[in-house]
């Protein structure tokens, strides 16, 4: 286990050290619940009541904290203390060893499969006719990859994930257990004949670069043409993205949601948990949706809507005071 000093540590994050400690650090930790030997992090002036009570050595803050450390501690000031959290982070990550075989002798790799330069596939996966795989993709045990699909460069796909037929996912993009892309969209229309009607899907899912797809997440492939996930987006676990919705840059997306079909995000949106957004619904760029809300309609770029069904923040903070007021008086 090796230990580093505060100084160590800023060398990395490139702040301002305030204060002094004797103590080394093998870990992070919640400021609740560290010890002498751990850093942790004052991200908001909030939680600068906690340092007293903590027992950490060091802690990463803002800029703009307004305690001192105190004695045998010390800070370590940054611009952004939860972007320095993530170095921090990555410097303790616990390192796991890989298989030392690219193409375990159980993985089932198609002839017509072309496979890139360290790329390495694990027991049990599945790679189908004419699958691409790009430079040092890793391809965790059980995953299956379809027909004509492609995975980028860095990428990693996780055990029990399904990528379905001609689907296409970006480069540094990570999808987690499970999920599933490219499942058929959700048509069915009413018939005399079988009371409801498949329709057929026969579009596909295209993922950009540096996405994240959650654990159990579902981003079904289009009716026609393609269910578009634009570079950067984050998707937690267990979200359902409905057939032709277009994302694009940087949007995230909470546990736990659903997109219906054809609903379109623009750049940097935000969607919280447990939020439902109706089929053919336009959300403009840097908009946020409250946990929990029912948009059936669309949102103006860079506003906030909250409520079920949802409406601008504003409004809605109001209905829920005066229903409030209703309770108290009734």
């Amino acid at each position: 286990m090796k230990l580093y000093s505060v100084v160590e540590i800023n060398a990395l994050l490139q702040g301002c050290i305030i204060g002094d400690t004797s103590y080394s650090v093998s870990s992070p930790e919640q400021i609740e619940h560290a010890d002498h030997s751990q850093i942790t992090f004052i991200g908001s002036k909030k939680y600068e009541k906690l340092w007293a009570g903590s027992k950490a050595s060091i802690a990463i803050v803002n800029n703009d904290i307004s305690i001192s450390p105190g004695e045998n501690r010390a800070f370590i000031k940054v611009a952004n203390a939860d972007l320095a959290m993530c170095q921090i982070l990555e410097l303790f990550a616990p390192v796991y060893e890989q298989s030392d075989i690219d193409i375990h002798p159980s993985a089932s790799v198609h002839p017509t499969a072309i496979i890139g330069h360290g790329t390495r596939i694990g027991a049990g996966a599945y790679i189908g006719p004419k699958v691409k795989l790009g430079d040092h993709v890793i391809i965790y045990p059980n995953a299956t990859i379809l027909d004509h699909s492609t995975v980028g460069t860095n990428s990693t796909v996780w055990s029990g994930v399904v990528i379905r037929e001609n689907c296409h996912i970006g480069a540094n993009t990570i999808l987690h257990p499970n999920a599933t892309i490219g499942a058929d969209g959700f048509g069915f229309r009413p018939c005399p004949e079988r009371g409801l009607a498949k329709i057929p899907q026969i579009g596909n899912v295209i993922i950009g670069d540096w996405v994240e797809i959650g654990a159990g997440a579902c981003v079904d492939r289009g009716k026609f043409s393609s269910t578009i996930v634009g570079d950067g987006c984050k998707i937690d676990n267990l979200v359902q993205i409905g057939h032709n919705s277009i994302l694009g840059k940087f949007c995230i997306i909470a546990g736990n949601s659903g997109l219906a079909g054809s609903v379109t995000l623009g750049n940097g949106v935000v969607i919280g948990g447990g939020a439902s957004i109706k089929d053919h619904t336009t959300i403009g760029d840097g908009a946020t949706i409250g946990a929990g809300s029912g948009v059936a309609g669309d949102v103006p770029a860079g506003k906030t809507y909250l409520g079920y069904p949802a409406a601008e923040a504003r409004t809605t903070l109001k209905q829920w005071a005066s229903l409030k007021k209703l309770a108290v008086n009734s």
